[in-house]
């Protein structure tokens, strides 16, 4: 019985079920991985735009004194006898689990920091007042407190409702703040960006020896427009600092505030499911529309989206021809020897390099010497401030698809070499010659494996940091590679990116509580992004292969 057994189970291995079912298990094992770690970084995302319930707690503090705080519950922990001691240094004198929250106060001007934690044990009352005052303030955050006094101008605002004085002097500010965004960011921009133009003109006929005098009267022009549209600009500032409002710490402090400082206002213990759905949906289309504030822990991270869909677009188009020539070349036309099988291990290896080495060498060769070059022969007058020898959207680009062109080779060149030789034997023998046979056959049958390296090299250049650290990212982007001046696609400015976003919230700000949810949003908006691009190719991938199969889709 028991050699029957023995023999059962090595027939069994024998017909490799067990590395089926292993190979099943693993498969099974990454995806609940991959699913839980979205899931995680969606729940902490997410949950930042929510509307909490704001709480006024009284407590006492580690002196015995009654205090008082308002702010929402940021954070839970439950801290064990060991932890207790790891945290504060000395044991607690009560041996059970303690229970501890980490209350967002706001109110960092007035009494920092703007988080607090709470034992839960010290906690003697919890109220939900109806109008507590939640404030998203261009600066210095969150601020919590209580509607007291509303001033149009220096007139206080004494009857009808008080939070819809408050709710109509700040739609008014907000549509100010529009204005003076347009006349910044539109006229001014575009008035300055033609004066530089100006300017450089100007200089570049002073370098040839020539008159300049013809550009006076649109320089006057200019000036002109500047002047009055200036002028625009301060009655506008001035009309948006009139409005004020004061209101009542937890503290009992009244603090005024002035609506040019307040981005919206909302009582979320008042608030329907409704809406809190509402609130929710606004506070998300913020996020992804907005600018960025206060060193980038509020607002919105438009410019990093934009930068990074721009950039991997990019270097999508720049990857995918020089990839495809080079695996052509040494399918279909290089001699089959030591040489090529040395390209081949040459391209292989350079798949593995570190990112940050094509970094310093994008820096190098791309910035210092092909950039300086061009701004010695064609940008003369701008030096020495340089034009192109200085990180841009072009060099990113360009250094992400030398990082990303081994995948496209050795993808495409996979693609070659399915396709039966057959085929190109019968195109020959139909008349057709090699070129024609390589791009009416070879190359659209091969598309689909094509598409599969651009998916590969598009999933690696979105999520890099490295190299763009060095070639082009910036924290801030005072503008974005497109606008509305000539030639509209301004390849040579520096450009945001979420990768290097999530970097710069996550690890350099000052303020770690308040940009840790900013964080896992941003986070998974990349993901998201990256989700996008790869679909998109793949769809077209499918497109292809079931075209190339016979079967039209």
């Amino acid at each position: 019985m028991l050699k029957e057994r023995q023999t059962s189970v090595r027939s069994w291995l024998a017909s490799g079920e067990p590395w089926v079912w292993a190979n099943a298990a693993a498969v099974g094992i990454s995806v609940v991985a991959v699913a839980g770690l979205l899931l995680l970084i969606a729940i902490r995302g997410l949950a930042h735009f929510w509307p909490a319930e704001v709480r006024l707690i009284n407590f006492t503090d580690q002196f015995g004194q009654a205090q008082v705080a308002m702010g929402e519950l940021a954070d839970m922990e439950s801290l064990t006898p060991q932890r207790y001691a790891e945290v504060f240094g000395s044991s607690d004198p009560q041996t059970e689990i303690v229970q501890r929250w980490l209350l967002k106060t706001g109110n960092r001007r007035y009494s920092p920091p703007d988080f607090q934690w709470l034992f839960e044990r010290d906690v003697s009352s919890i109220e939900y007042p109806e109008h507590a005052v939640v404030l998203e303030r261009m600066e210095w955050g969150n601020a919590y407190g209580f509607l007291v006094s509303v001033y149009d101008g220096d007139r206080q605002v004494t009857s009808g409702d008080l939070w819809a004085a408050f709710q109509q002097r700040l739609e008014r500010a907000r549509d100010i703040r529009l204005q003076i965004e347009e006349l910044e960011q539109g006229t001014l921009n575009r008035i300055n960006y033609q004066l530089e133009r100006l300017r450089l003109e100007r200089r570049s006929l002073e370098f040839a020896g020539e008159s300049a005098s013809h550009l006076a009267p649109e320089e006057a022009d200019l000036n002109a427009d500047y002047l009055v549209s200036e002028s625009q600009l301060r009655d506008l500032y001035t009309s948006l600092q009139r409005d004020n409002i004061e209101l009542r710490l937890a503290s009992g402090r009244v603090v005024t505030t002035n609506l040019a400082e307040v981005v919206r206002a909302w009582r979320p213990n008042r608030m329907s499911l409704a809406d809190k759905l509402g609130h929710y949906m606004s506070s998300i289309w913020l996020f992804l529309s907005e600018q960025p504030r206060e060193a980038n822990t509020e607002g919105g991270i438009f410019p990093a989206i934009f930068g990074t869909v721009m950039m991997v677009l990019l270097m999508s188009v720049l990857v995918t021809p020089f990839g495809v020539i080079a695996a052509i070349y040494l399918r279909e036309y290089a001699h089959q020897g030591p040489f090529v099988r040395l390209i081949r291990i040459a391209v292989n290896n350079l798949a593995g390099v570190p990112s940050i080495v094509y970094g310093v060498f994008g820096l190098g060769f791309f910035v210092y010497f092909i950039g300086g070059n061009l701004d010695q022969l064609f940008f003369p007058e701008a030096l020495p401030a340089p034009t192109f020898g200085t990180p841009g959207l072009l060099w990113a680009s360009l250094t992400l698809a030398l990082l990303t062109v081994p995948v496209v080779v050795v993808s495409t060149e996979e693609g070659l070499t399915r396709i039966p030789r057959a085929i190109r034997e019968g195109s020959l023998a139909l008349g057709a010659t090699k070129a024609e046979t390589l791009f009416r056959v070879i190359l659209p049958m091969a598309s689909p494996s094509i598409l599969t390296g651009v998916i590969l090299a598009v999933a690696r250049a979105a999520g890099e940091v490295a190299p763009l650290m060095l070639v082009g990212v910036v924290k801030l982007a005072p503008t974005l590679p497109v606008d509305g001046n000539f030639p509209f696609v301004h390849l040579e400015r520096k450009f945001m990116h979420l990768g290097f976003h999530i970097y710069d919230v996550g690890f350099q700000s000052p303020n770690v509580d308040a940009a840790r949810p900013l964080v896992y949003a941003t986070a998974l908006l990349l993901v998201l992004i990256i989700v996008v691009l790869n679909l998109t190719a793949i769809m077209l991938r499918n497109r292809l292969e079931n075209r190339y199969r016979g079967v039209e889709s």
